[in-house]
């Protein structure tokens, strides 16, 4: 790859980190929309939806930055092994990191073990 490729390609890769970035911010900003308008049966869909964009830009900015889908499950794992040992808030009041955790374990499991995936 010469020079100008390169220099082509950091291009690229800046703008595209630029654009997951406002992406992410315009997500957030609907999901604090969203939460402000009281959380119905009817904004549920549309809630998850949001959620589940900030969760896949945030994994696809980290692969911009240089971070490995990997390198983040391990992180969060982590952070999800710490929490539930230092009993945090949400483990102690409704056991969420527990929960997700091993929902997380699962969800691995069935990728890994070939698995079709479900909804």
């Amino acid at each position: 790859m010469g020079f100008f490729d390169r220099e082509i390609d950091i291009t690229r890769n800046i703008k595209m980190i630029e654009w997951l970035k406002s992406e992410l911010l315009t997500d957030i900003a609907g999901l604090f929309k969203g939460l402000a308008n009281g959380v119905k049966d009817d904004t549920q869909d549309l809630l998850a939806e949001t959620l589940s964009n900030i969760i896949m830009i945030s994994y696809l900015l980290a692969r911009r930055l240089g971070i490995s889908y990997s390198v983040i499950d391990i992180k969060m794992e982590d952070k999800l092994r710490l929490g539930v040992l230092d009993n945090h808030e949400l483990e102690k009041c409704y056991g969420d990191l527990s929960e997700l955790s091993k929902h997380i374990s699962s969800s691995r499991t069935k990728v890994n073990g070939n698995e079709p995936f479900h909804r």
